[in-house]
């Protein structure tokens, strides 16, 4: 039997942090579930009255806020593999079909490589978007067990890492849509592996100032972050960088949170860019790049901010073996692989130039998940340590909800 110490409980409980409005006539697919009944009353909770809970500010008296999106219950959570059984838009044939494609300037590639960060607008049509937002209702509403730690920590209304592992909505999503190609031409690449990824629901309070250290046993070098919207950018929710701050020497790359006040970074600190995405929008930006959300000061979300988004690896990257360091997080499946050998494995599945249909069926027989002895070998090291300076900043993801930005 193994023994869990109260350490290794709280390693486990970050497992989700850093692993990471919308309307009816957008997305009319989030009503037309057949478990739309259910979402409105067990999960969706809206102010009755006259006022709306946006309307009126945060921390007034005049209104009681009301999260759109309740915290599921524990029986409510799912195991194994999960299937919305969705029609994949523009005529697709799931597993056939393949990927689409859609073309980048060199003046895009550029402001990526000089900003650090790039904003691409209305990548994704509506049907992919309404496609997304269905894959999110029914996540959302048959909540995955590997989503607990994130959820209940309070960070997100939902969070769930390796979301293509379970759903195979968003798998397809992967294997058929253009984000392949179009992280290809950012990385000038041939090719592109998901290293993990994430679908993000309301991140209650937000971020304060940091750095995405949860990429996958990737270095930051040899990835891309991504974020795919679903949603309008409203009052709060909108990441602010800090423009070519991943060319910054001051902060290390297993550092999370960040003093933009520190000495190396004075060049950037003033710096800012603020996206407010729409719906299908895309962003990219290199892990090192400093960036911040602000959600709500109440942590209390009246609208939706949805977003799947992750990490993505180059051709040629090799697998980072980083047990004992909290960069493990976001590798805790069963692969196999060794350091420094070729990232090349089911548990980080081509997307570009195509799919491989054998990774594909590892997905679909359920044989690449995580098991919890898999999970107590891995975060064994960094359990040990957690209480070291290494890992402090990492640990404060987890008080962060409770200071503003």
């Amino acid at each position: 039997m193994v023994k869990v110490t109260s350490t290794a409980l709280l390693v486990f409980a970050s497992t989700a942090v850093m692993s990471s409005a919308f309307t009816q006539s957008r997305c009319p697919a989030f009503y037309s579930l057949q478990s739309r009944e259910s979402f409105t009353q067990s999960k969706v909770r809206v102010s009755l009255s006259s006022v709306t809970a946006e309307d009126a500010p945060s921390g007034s008296g005049s209104i009681k806020r009301e999260k759109i999106l309740k915290e599921p219950d524990l029986w409510e959570y799912n195991f194994g593999l999960q299937d919305p059984k969705l029609t994949l838009p523009n005529g697709i044939v799931a597993e056939v079909t393949p990927p689409e494609k859609y073309e980048i300037t060199e003046e895009q590639i550029q402001t990526l490589e000089r900003d650090g960060v790039i904003h691409l607008k209305r990548v994704f049509d509506d049907d992919w978007v309404d496609y997304l937002c269905q894959a999110t209702a029914h996540q959302v509403d048959n909540p995955h067990f590997w989503a607990f730690a994130g959820t209940a920590s309070k960070l997100y209304d939902y969070i769930q890492r390796n979301v293509w592992q379970t759903n195979k909505a968003f798998a397809r999503f992967y294997y058929h849509s253009a984000v392949g190609h179009i992280l290809s031409q950012f990385g000038r690449t041939d090719e592109i592996r998901v290293s993990t990824d994430l679908l993000m629901v309301n991140p209650n309070k937000g971020f304060k100032w940091h750095q995405d250290n949860q990429n996958g046993p990737i270095k930051a070098e040899d990835g891309l972050r991504f974020w795919i919207t679903m949603d309008e950018t409203k009052e709060y929710g909108a990441p602010v960088y800090l423009k070519g701050s991943h060319c910054n020497s001051a902060v290390s790359e297993e550092q999370v949170f960040v003093d933009i006040e520190m000495e190396g970074l004075e060049e950037y600190k003033d710096k800012l860019i603020e996206i407010r995405t729409m719906p299908g929008d895309m962003l990219i930006w290199h892990p090192r790049s400093v960036h911040k959300v602000d959600g709500p000061s109440d942590g209390i979300w009246t609208t939706y901010r949805r977003v799947l988004g992750g990490t993505v690896a180059k051709g040629n990257t090799k697998y980072q073996d980083k047990q004992g360091t909290g960069g493990v997080l976001s590798d805790l499946g069963r692969h196999g692989l060794s350091h420094g050998e070729k990232l090349k494995s089911p548990f980080f599945p081509i997307i570009y130039p195509h799919f491989d249909k054998v990774e594909a069926e590892s997905r679909d027989n359920g044989t690449i998940g995580r098991s919890p002895r898999d999970i107590i070998a891995k975060l064994g090291g960094l359990a040990g340590k957690a209480s070291g300076e290494k890992f402090y900043s990492f640990f404060q993801v987890l008080g962060s909800q409770n200071k503003k930005q």
